[in-house]
């Protein structure tokens, strides 16, 4: 009996959707659905769930308010997209480059008072998820948001 099976198999696409909204804040809930719906068809529990729209909701609100200048409409497309191993969510603009991974972490032993406005948002993306990773291409900031399954 001979065994066909490849070793170097790429894992099972489980999950893949993806949303356009505007740079509105008030898309937001509409975000936070569509979380809610790629976490439960990759059946994670509550807590993660809420984790996951956490720092979605940090990383585009911020694609919102500071990609496109002050009245310009500009469009925030999220692609996701799960395996057996990694949920994988990427979060393109056409906006102003912008690296949010080379931002200096969060001094979080200061108190609020003390600290600079700013810089949490990144400090809780990178708490919450396994993974964060940018990339400017074709005139667009992608980043790449990653979660252990």
């Amino acid at each position: 009996m001979t065994d066909n099976h490849d070793n170097n198999q790429q894992p099972n696409v489980r999950v893949q959707r993806s949303i356009t909204l505007g740079n509105n804040v008030e898309q937001v809930p509409l975000l936070a659905a569509f979380v809610d719906e790629v976490c439960e068809a990759v059946g994670l529990d509550m807590s993660v769930t809420m984790s996951m729209n956490l720092a979605l909701e940090e990383a585009v609100v911020n694609v919102m308010k500071y990609a496109y200048p002050e009245g310009v409409q500009g469009d925030v497309q999220i692609e996701a997209k799960a395996d057996d191993r990694l949920l994988t969510f990427v979060i393109i603009d056409h906006g102003t480059p912008f690296d949010p991974t080379l931002q200096e972490e969060a001094d979080t032993s200061l108190s609020a008072e003390e600290r600079p406005i700013g810089g949490l948002g990144i400090f809780l993306v990178r708490q919450l998820m396994d993974g964060i990773g940018y990339e400017r291409a074709d005139d667009r900031n992608i980043l790449t948001l990653t979660k252990k399954l």
